[in-house]
């Protein structure tokens, strides 16, 4: 099976008041179609800035300056921008962090998901109300007829989320980005936010991508798991493996402060210092200064990319045996 996304050695590059900084530096992953690929890291892993990179989003001062990302045969990179905008929201959709800010403030529920998919397809008003009165049923929105006609400070956070997802597979694209879907949510409606994703993934054939810094919600619905650290990938492997083996320390770091239902007397453990800055650059293994595993060479040998006899992706000295230039 040929993937539906191929991102090679992608950069991203943000001019800021000291420099130019580089926030995702040489990511290669591949996004297979009807599976959900999950990214995970702390905050300024780059995993927000790398979507962003390969979808066109970046603020004004980000670029990618590096790299090549290809949907199926067309390359992102080097598409015009029309030809961009027209392939968001109809084949490739992203959903944002906060969707209370994305939503329009002032224009109803039902206007705004008419909108994106009047821009991506020639329909009439009518099939465009009728198409959004099902979208909203499709995301578990019990009365879509009252909620269409409704402004979003009048719905909940939880109601909002599903609205966001309701726009964005209004056009039933074939890839889904979903940054942080759950995050501002409560714990049942996180649960539920993260169930519905899970089933239209199944129901629609879709490919998923969902960033978070949740591995709790990685193990109950990706597919596979990409890790980043300081704009890096440090691991990827199928999510059964990751959690039954992680190959990379940073990653059994995460694991070991999650917390393990009915393991009372177990102490949560804890990463030391913090993540580097975008521009701190480290001669060797950007995690060595907090890793416990750490070797003299960590400090000053950059590490190479591995892939075990499975195939699992980890740019670590002390895992994998196989060289590889990017993850399979």
């Amino acid at each position: 099976m040929s993937p539906l996304l191929r991102v090679r050695d992608l950069c991203v590059d943000f001019s800021t008041a000291d420099g130019t900084v580089r926030a995702v530096d040489r990511v290669s992953l591949d996004v297979m179609p009807g599976r959900m690929l999950g990214i995970v890291g702390e905050s300024g892993s780059g995993k927000s800035a790398l979507w962003l990179g390969v979808l066109g989003l970046l603020s004004h001062n980000g670029r990618v300056s590096a790299g090549t990302a290809h949907y199926l045969d067309t390359d992102l990179l080097a598409a015009s921008e029309t030809a961009r905008a027209q392939l968001r929201g109809k084949d490739v959709a992203m959903i944002f962090q906060d969707p209370v800010a994305a939503l329009n403030p002032i224009r109803r529920i039902g206007k705004q998901i008419a909108e994106a998919i009047r821009v991506h397809e020639n329909v009439s008003a009518a099939t465009a109300r009728q198409r959004t009165l099902q979208t909203l049923k499709d995301v578990g929105i019990r009365n879509p007829d009252l909620v269409a006609q409704q402004y979003p400070h009048e719905l909940s956070g939880g109601m909002c989320q599903r609205v966001m997802i309701g726009m964005a597979i209004a056009c039933r694209p074939k890839l889904l980005v979903a940054d942080e879907p759950s995050t501002a949510l409560d714990v049942t409606i996180q649960a539920q936010i993260i169930n519905l994703l899970s089933e239209l993934k199944v129901r629609l054939g879709m490919a998923i991508v969902l960033i978070t810094h949740d591995l709790g919600v990685i193990a109950a619905a990706a597919d596979e798991v990409a890790v980043m650290y300081s704009g890096r990938l440090v691991e990827r492997s199928e999510t059964v493996a990751l959690f039954g083996k992680p190959a990379h320390p940073y990653t059994k770091a995460l694991l070991d402060a999650l917390p393990q239902p009915g393991a009372r007397d177990r102490r949560l453990g804890s990463i030391p210092g913090q993540i580097p800055g975008a521009s701190e650059r480290l001669p060797g293994c950007r995690f060595e200064p907090r890793c416990a595993q750490a070797i003299p060479r960590c400090a000053v040998e950059e590490p190479v990319a591995h892939l075990d006899a499975d195939g699992r992706f980890s740019l670590c000295h002390l895992a994998g045996a196989l060289p590889a230039e990017a993850p399979r």
